[in-house]
């Protein structure tokens, strides 16, 4: 079992950057590969990014790709989501996820992962 807790939302206005942290309990942590989520209101929950366990190979949408990086520290049990060039469509929930069949290849549905945090907002107010 793995908890997970995110951190790191708040306002900020377009062109601003954010940092998102993940923090996750438990020794498993670092076999797993994570991914981030956001749901904006109304809409379905989205698949941002994914990074394998060892940190070796990372994923990012198209709707991110080039503004958005995914990293992660084994020694701290912590995922990172870096926001550069934030959009008012940025505008969500953001949720970290882990994935722990250990497997290659590239997961983006939310039903591929199998613990969730709470969640932390990220508003790009218009």
């Amino acid at each position: 079992q793995v908890q997970l807790v995110e951190s790191g939302g708040g306002s900020v206005h377009t062109g601003g950057s954010l940092r998102l942290s993940c923090a996750a309990s438990g020794r498993t942590f670092r076999f797993y590969a994570m991914g981030w989520f956001r749901q904006a209101p109304g809409k379905e929950r989205e698949f941002v990014a994914r990074i394998s366990w060892n940190g070796g190979s990372t994923y990012v949408a198209d709707s991110v790709k080039g503004r958005f990086t995914i990293s992660r520290d084994n020694t701290k049990n912590t995922v990172y989501l870096q926001m550069n060039s934030l959009k008012t469509e940025d505008t969500a929930v953001y949720y970290c996820a882990a994935d722990r069949i250990v497997r290659a290849g590239l997961f983006t549905d939310k039903s591929d992962y199998d613990y969730w945090g709470q969640g932390t907002q990220v508003a790009v107010p218009s």
